[in-house]
């Protein structure tokens, strides 16, 4: 794949979680969830100060054929930051998935269910 089709691919998968962000935290504005360019250090999301108060994610987009350094990714994702990681990643013909710790999943759903 060209590196120019590539840096297109990645930007889609950025697109993608914005919106969906903003689509499922619907009082959240445009300007509180924005997406880098492509070789910029840090989250593939960048979230305002009320944004992360609702959406606590450091997201790390990557939308590869290959996804062997998953872990590497996911650790990518929690560098310098006390933001819960979260790494959404693609394969072609496949839907996006979001990869977070199995404490965090499970913590979410004791939540959901109302267990403490």
């Amino acid at each position: 794949m060209l590196k120019k089709s590539a840096k297109i691919k990645g930007r889609r998968l950025q697109t993608y979680v914005k919106k969906k962000i903003l689509k499922t935290f619907k009082h959240l504005k445009d300007a509180d969830v924005a997406t880098v360019k492509n070789g910029h250090s840090g989250p593939d999301i960048l979230l305002s100060r009320f944004a992360k108060r609702i959406f606590s994610y450091n997201v790390e987009c990557k939308n590869q054929e290959t996804l062997k350094q998953i872990y590497s990714f996911y650790k990518q994702a929690s560098k310098k930051t006390r933001l819960e990681p979260l790494l959404v990643i693609k394969r072609n013909a496949n839907q996006p998935l979001v990869v977070v710790s199995a404490d965090h999943f499970f913590d979410l759903i004791k939540i959901q269910k109302g267990i403490f």
